[in-house]
């Protein structure tokens, strides 16, 4: 099993430190609902870690809420609420969103105003070491006590120094040095600490929370591409500053972004599709779909087209998944060269979209050899379970996506009735039949034809 790490930039053989992967993934900063950008990045790693899973390894997955920052403390004024009250009500959304999302919940939500303790101690620390400083009522890292600064993004300090600026009220000993805590404004919230009152910086937050839950050296770093510099940068010098355990990470996995035509899809640039707005017109197993049929390292462009050409094609999974079986039966179809494909895909740095094509030629091959009259019922178990390790269920579509088919499958009744009137059972009876493999029976009475969507062969 081979996973590709943004620091060697190399695929490396994955071996964790010890019988339990310790994986930790940076969080939302809760002050808006949850976007498809953000899906695309927790998706990927409920992904990774189904397959961790898969293949036998206890993962301890520990995720973050960066609930204290300059855009809710703006966001949180703004509305007329406290910044923890604003952060809850988008915590609880969030979970909303990912239940529905069929995400997995991590072992552990550690929030950044939970943590102040162990962020002054690890502050306290790096300033007994030399590697920060504090200026008035703010505390700076020093970049220049740290020889590989700039390891993750294969940055030198002076190719830094181009875009580098010291914004007002700032007092820096050098351009990159980074706060680890920030001194009180007016108005904002605060906590008492050995250099006044203030509030952690966000690069520390992460540290911290990664040192108090997982320890000094974890398996997996997981975020998206943007937090590649400075943000995983920073943690990657504080941490290995303060504790002297290297490596802090053993491999850094970063996901694509989205993309909502030219742009990064952010909440910073208002060009935001929720996950609620997409799970209320399509299923999640569409939305994860999509997703996941871009290698979690891509970048990859939203466009509801896309999602709705994916929701057409789950048809065929769910339909092999839950047709039954014809009666006679000529022998068992083999489903472990599908699993073994499968396993293979994932192995390679869990590439999704090869795994997602053994599932369509599986999902092809149960259809053909039901049809030769073949056993299917082992292979369906395989085409379910191998569905499942990607967090797909294949379960039947949702109320929202009844509605948007009723007419068709109404003009399709429709249709039906005149070919019966006109004595063409035939065609009415494919129709039916066709129906039928799409989950969708038909009851004729008297007063005339009603249907249901179903779970096929249910």
């Amino acid at each position: 099993m081979k996973v590709y790490d943004t620091l060697t930039g190399e695929k490396r053989e994955f071996i964790p430190s010890g019988e339990e992967v310790k994986m930790y993934v940076c969080g939302v900063t809760p002050y808006d609902d949850v976007h498809v950008g953000h899906a695309m990045s927790y998706v990927s790693f409920d992904m990774i870690r189904r397959y961790l899973e898969y293949r036998g390894y206890r993962v301890k997955h520990v995720q973050n809420f960066t609930d204290i920052d300059d855009k809710i403390i703006a966001r949180a004024q703004r509305v007329g609420v406290s910044a923890r009250d604003l952060a809850d009500r988008y915590i609880d959304a969030y979970f909303a969103d990912m239940d529905r999302l069929n995400v997995l919940r991590a072992n552990i939500y550690p929030r950044a105003t939970e943590e102040i303790d162990k962020i002054i101690e690890m502050i306290m620390g790096l300033i007994g070491k030399g590697h920060a400083y504090q200026a008035g009522g703010d505390v700076y890292f020093r970049v220049l006590s740290d020889p590989d600064y700039g390891k993750l993004s294969h940055r030198t300090l002076d190719s830094m120094l181009a875009g580098a600026r010291v914004e007002v009220g700032e007092e820096k000993q050098h351009p990159m040095d980074f706060a680890l805590w920030k001194g009180a404004k007016p108005g904002e919230p605060a906590w008492e600490s050995p250099w006044g009152p203030g509030r952690p910086g966000w690069h520390i937050e992460c540290s911290a929370m990664i040192l108090h839950h997982l320890g000094p050296s974890i398996d997996i770093h997981g975020g998206g591409r943007d937090l590649i510099f400075p943000h995983h940068e920073n943690e990657i010098a504080q941490s290995e500053c303060f504790t002297g355990v290297v490596p802090f990470v053993r491999y850094w996995l970063h996901n694509g972004l989205l993309q909502l035509g030219e742009e990064k899809m952010s909440k910073s640039l208002g060009n935001l599709v929720t996950v609620g707005e997409v799970l209320d017109k399509y299923s999640t197993d569409a939305l994860r779909l999509f997703i996941l049929s871009s290698h979690y390292r891509s970048p990859l462009t939203y466009t509801e087209e896309g999602v709705a050409a994916t929701e057409r094609g789950l048809e065929r999974l769910r339909v092999a998944g839950h047709v039954p079986e014809a009666m006679e039966r000529q022998g068992i179809l083999d489903a472990e060269p599908y699993r073994r494909r499968f396993v293979e895909a994932m192995d390679d740095d869990f590439n999704a979209p090869q795994a997602v094509g053994v599932l369509f030629d599986l999902a092809k091959e149960i259809n053909r050899q039901r049809e030769a009259g073949y056993s299917i019922v082992a292979a369906q178990r395989t085409l379910l379970e191998l569905a499942g390790v990607l967090g797909l269920t294949l379960e039947e579509t949702t109320g929202a996506e009844e509605l948007a088919v009723q007419p068709f499958i109404q003009l399709l009744i429709d249709t039906r009735a005149e070919l019966r009137r006109a004595k063409q059972w035939a065609l009415a009876d494919q129709i039916r039949q066709r129906l039928g493999e799409l989950g969708v029976s038909l009851e004729d009475s008297p007063q005339g034809t009603t249907w249901r969507h179903r779970r096929p062969g249910a």
